[in-house]
């Protein structure tokens, strides 16, 4: 007799099933019983982080597993809320099938539309009109941008918006010395040594550094990912290269290490 291929489509209700066996108020497990939302909300924005670590090294069966963990938050969540008598999981799952289906309404609807920016700006006067339904009054062109956004995130949309009303750099050469222009006046402030000013004026040139992401078309969180990928490499190798000379790096001078970095960094990028 030959085995059948199990149903796919029975795992959902079976995780789900298991949350609440997690859940349980008598026999559930110790920590999942502790949790509440603002507990699980830093496991669900690291899980989120974590796909984006599969998708950047490119290792899709680990991608697999970080979405099925993404997954398991959103039911997580959903099942604290159901608990509350606030909502559950099937209607986590109408409200976006409800959303999706009324943002594209030249998929679901008569609309036509042959082009991203006019999709763009479909989906950004929906959302005016779902924020208006709800009572959310605000006219302002920067309306709607979460503040639970990462920073690096909320500074582009900040500055996309803001760009609409033409309120924007026209060259990437103006943003490059906007950046000079708030590096110096953060040497100022380093040199005053006043922390909140340096801190402001840090901020100022981060904000500037994202915008000149955003005129390159490079996504800056992506970017930094690399640069950190790229230092951990580096670095990994300067302590191998340090064990192959018989010493540790706690062992050498700043000279001495800045030499080994060059050399890795040779090698690894000829």
């Amino acid at each position: 007799m030959t085995e059948k291929t199990p149903n796919k489509a029975s795992n959902l209700p079976k995780l789900l099933e298991i949350m609440a066996k997690l859940r349980h108020p008598d026999n559930g497990c110790p920590w999942d019983l502790a949790q509440d939302f603002r507990s699980i909300a830093s496991c669900t924005i690291e899980e989120a982080h974590e796909v984006a670590d599969a998708i950047e090294r490119q290792d899709f069966d680990d991608l697999k597993d970080e979405l099925g963990d993404l997954l398991f938050q959103v039911v997580f969540h959903s099942r604290l809320a159901a608990e509350l008598g606030l909502f559950g999981f099937d209607d986590v799952v109408s409200a976006i099938v409800e959303k999706l289906e009324r943002r594209h309404p030249h998929i679901f609807g008569e609309l036509k539309i042959t082009n991203q920016s006019a999709v763009k700006e479909v989906w950004e006067r929906i959302k005016a009109e779902e924020r208006e339904a709800k009572g959310e009054a605000d006219d302002s062109v920067l309306a709607g941008i979460s503040r639970g956004l990462p920073a690096l995130r909320r500074s582009i949309k900040l500055q996309k918006r803001a760009a609409r009303v033409g309120f924007d750099w026209t060259t990437t050469s103006e943003v490059v010395a906007k950046i000079k222009e708030e590096l110096g006046e953060l040497e100022e402030e380093i040199d005053g040594g006043d922390q909140v000013r340096i801190e402001n004026e840090l901020g100022d040139l981060l904000f500037a550094v994202t915008n000149l992401a955003r005129q390159l078309d490079v996504d800056p969180g992506g970017a930094l990912r690399r640069g950190n990928q790229k230092f951990e490499q580096r670095f990994r190798a300067m302590e191998r290269a340090a064990i192959d000379k018989k010493m540790t790096l706690i062992d050498m001078s700043l000279e001495e290490q800045e030499l080994l970095w060059q050399e890795v960094k040779h090698e690894l990028n000829p």
